[in-house]
């Protein structure tokens, strides 16, 4: 599954150019993008990616309440985990989290059936400088949610988001750069 996902974000998510023309979240320019809501909105892209996440939990021996990351990028990933893990006898409930709070209804920030105390996984969709997935683990552990890691579809390997996140929690990917060439 690994390797097709490799293939599937090659096919659907990967963009280059010889000048740096794609601006990264981050603010900054790169000659490499990976506009990765290609791959993980679409029905395949769902599956491998909700059958990797739940296989990497399981491998690391993570067993949380609930996953889930910033809006937008971690949504689809969180909601393909969900599915999975129902498929399997193993329910991981999807959540979101809002960059601010809702200003109308109940005000939540974090959307999802977590509380206080729950265990969770933070998920993104791409890694560069980390500043999303801290974010979110950030917002996640002051309404009293235990943050047990963070897990991203890919790491750019660069601008030491790796060790940026790590400051915060623990961080594992599915997919690198290197994969990429």
């Amino acid at each position: 599954m690994r390797k097709r996902l490799i293939e599937v974000v090659r096919e659907r998510s990967f963009l280059q150019s010889d000048e740096p023309v794609f601006k990264l979240a981050s603010g900054e320019m790169s000659k490499v993008y990976f506009d990765l809501r290609l791959t993980t909105l679409s029905p395949e892209g769902q599956h491998l990616i909700g059958n990797l996440m739940f296989d990497k939990l399981d491998e690391l021996g993570l067993k949380p309440k609930a996953a889930g990351g910033l809006t937008m990028g971690a949504d689809p990933v969180a909601s393909a985990l969900a599915h999975v893990s129902h498929m399997k006898g193993s329910p991981i409930e999807a959540l979101v989290i809002r960059k601010e709070p809702k200003d109308h209804g109940r005000g939540r920030q974090i959307e999802g059936g977590v509380e206080e105390g729950d265990d969770i996984v933070i998920i993104d969709d791409v890694l560069t400088t980390g500043g999303s997935t801290i974010k979110a683990v950030e917002i996640a552990r002051s309404y009293g949610l235990n943050v047990l890691a963070a897990i991203v579809v890919l790491d750019r390997c660069e601008k030491n988001g790796k060790a940026n996140v790590e400051e915060h929690c623990p961080l594992y990917s599915l997919l690198e750069m290197n994969d990429f060439g």
